[in-house]
């Protein structure tokens, strides 16, 4: 019953469909454009109609929404990352378990996510860590969002259908309650993806693209053709001119079905 509860702050209550935006990339690559001021951001989000965020345990402790300045009275579910490396590491691929589900909850969080690459020379660790993760998540009723990237040395196209098949599997097979991917590019082979996933899915942003509408198209082919419940948008949210309009025309697309040529023309964009 806790993991039902949690997972419904985590969504849209009528459409059952999510906007989460991550916001670890910190850990990995240091202060970059978008993520200099924390609080300000998530109010922005929240402002814009984004169901979550995901920080690292240290940002929510330091003080994750602004309570001066910008101010937002929009409610945002809070899920903490527990998986880290930095791109200076001996194999960034490699992802540590850096905080206890145990710490999640006694912080109030409304769900936890792990990073698994599938494919890297650590694979088996990986999974071992969230196997035992997923079983905590369990015990205490806590959400699990599984990021499952194809990832490694075997991996020769990241968005191959493939591989992108066996990464999503895998995060549903070991107990993850939404399961976020990369996009194959391709509807008719991402729509086979979901179906044959027994646990949601929502997309990753990946990359900063080069146009919004290359942006928006993602969203609309992911979600609206191929049944993804959502994206977890970071760097195509909050290095956008404008984060909360960005995630105002993302909501319109996922909630409302917009399509692309009426969010260009409707927000200007």
């Amino acid at each position: 019953m806790g993991k039902a509860i949690r997972l419904e702050r985590l969504m849209n209550r009528h459409t059952k469909k999510t906007i989460i935006v991550p916001m670890d990339h910190g850990v990995s690559v240091g202060t970059i454009k978008g993520l200099e001021n924390m609080p300000k951001l998530v109010n922005q989000v929240a402002e814009g109609g984004a169901n979550a965020v995901i920080v690292h345990a240290g940002v929510a402790l330091a003080g994750h929404r602004s309570s001066a300045g910008m101010q937002s009275t929009k409610d945002i579910g809070l899920i903490i990352h527990l998986s880290a490396s930095t791109k200076l590491g001996p194999d960034p691929n490699r992802k540590v378990i850096v905080c206890p589900v145990e710490d999640a909850v006694r912080m109030g969080a409304d769900g936890v996510s792990i990073h698994i690459n599938i494919g890297a020379d650590d694979e088996p660790e990986m999974l071992q860590e969230m196997g035992e993760i997923s079983s905590k998540c369990r015990y205490w009723g806590m959400p699990l969002l599984a990021m499952m990237y194809p990832r490694g040395p075997k991996i020769k196209a990241e968005h191959d259908p493939e591989v992108v098949n066996i990464a999503a599997r895998v995060g549903a097979e070991l107990g993850a309650d939404i399961v976020k991917t990369v996009y194959t590019g391709n509807i008719d082979s991402f729509k086979e993806i979901v179906k044959g996933t027994p646990a949601p899915i929502i997309v990753a942003g990946g990359p900063k693209m080069n146009t919004v509408r290359d942006t928006l198209t993602m969203v609309y082919e992911s979600v609206v053709e191929a049944g993804a419940i959502g994206v977890a948008m970071g760097r195509n949210v909050w290095q956008s001119d404008d984060p909360t309009k960005m995630v105002q025309a993302i909501a319109k697309i996922i909630h409302e079905k917009y399509s692309v040529d009426e969010i260009i023309k409707e927000f200007k964009l």
